[in-house]
């Protein structure tokens, strides 16, 4: 029998611009009763006292009907108006609440109270989950993530966070930490592994407690995924086992003692049984399983992790994610394999459905860039195969994790790539939902905004449109851009009628330059920054970086590439998207951004102010690599055709994106603060204190593109000794040679990066420079010398014990040094020798001091050298 609560009326003062305060009365009836209804009602009148809320037409009282129909379908709602009684529906709670705040959004849009009227079908994704990961043990160790940990302890924000995911109709939220048990439990029978006083326990205990509790008055689904094999450093420490499995490690041998076992399993049962609004847990295998196998591995989280959440006492059941592994080998680093596949499926099925609901199956959609193309090129590791998918399974469902390491200052927006992902790849039937977060940012602390503001409080808060985008439109897809305008709207009244076109055409910058540049895990990639992990460290995209890196699009044409095919007259087939196309696409939709904003007045309105800022942003980044694009090609026609022309159009280009990063500085110098950047770590797993991003700060970085462009051949940096050498090798004998070489390369003595007047090699006062003769001698005895100080026309002969000279030694070029041979000179260098049947050699130094030559020693007071071809 349904329980009828009908609530006292309550009166409500609604005040509108055209006529004086008046009192609307608001009747509610509720026909269901839980804690998300109770949510539902409190967040709707709310909205009901808010000022500038329209009256009802017929004056007076109004009644509110609250109810839950199951025929409605999971998640599903109505909103009802008959006379002054409105009726909202939900097919469970979750659909209950997602109506009332259907009913909130349109009256704050304007829409009169008994004018309601909505619909919502049960979403195609049945899970749209929010990634979390906590600052504390969070995976990545950094400044950057350290500086939330008091945001991420203050409830007020928790209240804040969890209102905008059920607002946004998300309805899962997982909580991403290396070993989390050590927060949430005091193992009963391993005390030992806690590192906290009662006290502090308790705090910690209350937190998580009540994170669960707002979701689950909220309707959202909770979980916590962790890492494998990883425990407390106490428990490590007490017992003498996985020495180096505890935070900060990564990468490291997995434990598989029986006593680390049973401290993990204790630690999932407890965990689960002692928190009772968590719904689940998410199993990784890695990242700390290195000389494991994937058998055992998958073993391991079978006997350990599954296990100890089937052991679980309890009346709700627990829900599963397994995450796909990371590595196909022995080691932990990245690799796929239908055998590995195989085996997780396997697992999977293995366990039925003894789990609630299907078990998602987390897969990284381009790896840790899924901003990106909306084609599936690769997942963590390579490509993936089909058998998780054929055949269909029965218990468990791929939900796709799309990462954002590529954006976090900037607002962004752009909802036609969000429709075009869940298109392609949302729509098969083994397919039930997505993931969308970070691992390198956490959405808590505003560490950028540089003005005072009262608009917001949270990071999350800033980037409004990011979430609502996905979050609408994985509950529906054909959800129009109309519900995105009225956030606008709201916001900025007539100022933001074309904000939401600008960020659509804006916001192609950051997925183009993803798609054109092919990228990997975490910091392989900072589109917002143009930062990108080459070799060990992070920094700006160059011009020769951008010419040779591939492409993650299969579509898209590289520089490198274009150039060479385009040269030998091949053509492209249609579909194809090359640097030439894409630098218009940029072009033409980062004009157009421009021009929807150019009218708009953010005079007195701060949060405006940014809003139009970031858009101005992205545009600027989408006219620079519009400029680099076509400064790539030019410098990499000319490098291959030796065209001047093809060089002073490659400067020239690079000269405009310099000046459109110039735009971006002197945006974002007023506006944003420098600001902490995980990707700054570089290849390492340490964190590197001297993080700090700008763009402003790398402004230098962006400007040696000009220099790369001006010189004749790439990467041209080198210092007296070596150009001398390399001269001899060369067999550029007697003075003519002698003074077109000194001519062709002029050196610039740089001290600390600042420039001097250049000098020739012919200059006897320059420090490095030897009045001296290198000689070659070919393997059939030719002789050819040169001289670059004096240009003597007589031969050095190569013989003489007191110079310097190259010997063939087992078919490869040796440099022998003799008394005269500057202690400076490179231990390795290449050169092409003289005479016939020589080719390119690689090289060593003999004699001196190999350790100290290989540090790259100098003499004291000597500077480092430049050369310019």
């Amino acid at each position: 029998m349904r329980r009828l609560t009908i609530l006292p009326a309550l009166l409500i003062l609604s005040a509108t611009c055209v006529s004086p305060v008046r009192a609307l009365t608001v009747e509610t009836v509720m026909r269901t009763h839980s804690a998300p209804a109770e949510y539902a009602k409190r967040r709707l009148l709310t909205a009901l006292a808010a000022p500038g809320i329209r009256e009802s037409r017929r004056r007076g009282r109004v009644v509110l009907e609250l109810d839950v129909d199951r025929n409605l379908g999971v998640e599903a709602f109505t909103i009802r108006t008959r006379g002054n009684r409105v009726s909202i529906t939900g097919g469970d709670d979750r659909g209950l609440v997602y109506g009332a705040l259907e009913a909130r959004e349109q009256l704050a849009n304007g829409v009169a109270i008994d004018a309601l009227e909505a619909t919502g079908t049960t979403p195609r994704l049945a899970l749209r989950a929010i990634k979390f990961n906590t600052p504390w043990d969070s995976y990545r160790p950094s400044s950057a993530l350290d500086q939330h940990a008091d945001t991420v302890r203050d409830l007020a924000y928790w209240e804040a966070f969890l209102d905008m995911m059920v607002e946004n109709r998300f309805n899962t939220i997982t909580l991403w930490t290396m070993h989390p048990f050590t927060y949430m439990v005091r193992p009963k029978h391993f005390p030992e592994a806690s590192r906290w006083s009662d006290a502090e326990f308790a705090q910690w205990q209350h937190l998580y407690r009540e994170i669960f509790r707002l979701a689950k008055e909220r309707g959202l689904d909770t979980y916590v995924v962790f890492w494998s094999i990883f425990v407390s450093e106490e428990f490590a420490r007490a017992h003498d086992v996985a020495t180096q499995n505890f935070y900060p490690h990564y990468y490291v041998p997995g434990d598989t003692s029986e006593i680390t076992k049973r401290y993990l399993r204790e630690s999932v049962t407890q965990m689960l049984e002692e928190y009772e609004d968590l719904d689940g847990i998410g199993v990784s295998h890695g990242e700390g399983m290195a000389g494991m196998t994937p058998a055992q591995r998958q073993q391991f989280v079978d006997e350990v992790y599954i296990q100890g959440a089937l052991d679980v006492r309890r009346k709700r059941p627990v829900k599963l994610i397994h995450r796909v592994p990371f590595s196909s080998g022995l080691d932990s680093g990245p690799g796929v394999s239908a055998s590995v596949e195989q085996i997780t499926r396997d697992a999977m099925e293995k366990l039925d459905h003894r789990f609630a609901g299907p078990i998602w199956v987390e897969m990284k959609f381009n790896w840790s860039h899924g901003h990106s193309t909306p084609k599936l090129v690769k997942v963590h590791g390579g490509k993936l195969g089909d058998t998780y998918f054929n055949p269909l399974p029965s218990n468990y469902r791929v939900a796709w994790m799309v990462r954002n390491e590529d954006f976090f200052a900037l607002r962004w927006g752009q909802p036609d790539f969000i429709r075009a992902h869940i298109a392609a790849n949302g729509v098969q039937p083994y397919v039930g939902g997505y993931f969308v977060g970070s691992e390198t940012y956490i959405p808590a602390l505003d560490y950028f905004t540089k003005l005072d503001h009262p608009q917001w409080k949270w990071a999350f808060q800033r980037q409004w449109l990011f979430y609502q985008l996905w979050g609408r439109l994985l509950y529906d897809p054909q959800t129009p851009d109309a519900v995105f305008q009225a956030g606008f709207t709201r916001r900025y009244g007539a100022h933001g009628a074309d904000l939401l076109r600008a960020y659509a055409l804006a916001s192609q910058t950051p997925l183009r330059l993803a798609s054109l540049y092919d990228s990997k895990w975490d910091f392989t990639l900072y589109s917002e920054g143009f930062l990108a992990l080459q070799g060990e460290t992070t920094k700006y995209i160059g011009v020769d970086a951008l010419i040779h890196q591939p492409t993650l699009d299969p579509d898209y044409v590289s520089v490198a590439d274009f150039v060479k095919q385009t040269r030998a007259g091949d053509r492209f087939a249609p579909g194809r998207v090359t640097p030439v196309a894409l630098a218009d696409a940029l072009e033409r939709d980062s004009r157009g951004a421009l021009e929807l904003i150019e009218g708009i007045d953010t005079a007195g309105n701060t949060a405006l102010q940014y809003e139009v800022a970031d858009v101005q942003v992205w545009a600027h980044l989408g006219l620079h690599l519009a400029e680099k694009l076509r400064g790539a090609i030019a410098l990499e026609t000319f490098r291959a055709g030796h065209d001047p022309h093809d060089q002073a159009q490659a400067v020239a280009h690079l000269e405009k994106a310099l000046a459109a990063w110039d735009d971006v500085v002197r945006i974002t110098t007023p506006l944003y603060k420098d600001m902490k950047l995980t990707h700054y770590n570089h290849n390492s797993f340490d964190a590197n204190p001297n993080n700090l991003f700008h763009w402003a700060r790398i402004r230098p970085e962006v400007a040696a593109d000009v220099d790369v462009a001006r010189r004749r051949r790439p990467h041209e940096t080198l210092d007296p000794d070596r150009a001398a050498l390399r001269g001899a090798a060369r067999g550029r004998g007697g003075p003519r040679g002698c003074r077109r070489h000194a001519r062709r390369w002029r050196l610039r003595p740089t001290h600390d990066g600042a420039r001097a007047p250049t000098r020739g090699l012919e200059d006897p006062a320059h420090p490095r420079v030897q009045h001296r003769a290198a000689s070659v001698v070919s393997r059939r005895g030719r002789v050819a010398s040169a001289d670059f100080a004096c240009g003597s026309r007589t031969p050095r002969c190569a013989r003489d014990p007191a110079r310097p000279s190259f010997r063939s030694v087992a078919g490869a070029r040796t440099f022998a040094a003799g008394p005269t041979l500057p202690a400076q000179v490179p231990r390795l260098f290449s050169a092409r020798l003289p005479g016939p049947g020589l080719s390119r050699a690689r090289t060593q130094l003999q004699g001196g001091d190999p350790p100290a030559l290989a540090r790259g020693a100098r003499p004291a007071g000597v500077p480092p050298f430049a050369a310019r071809r």
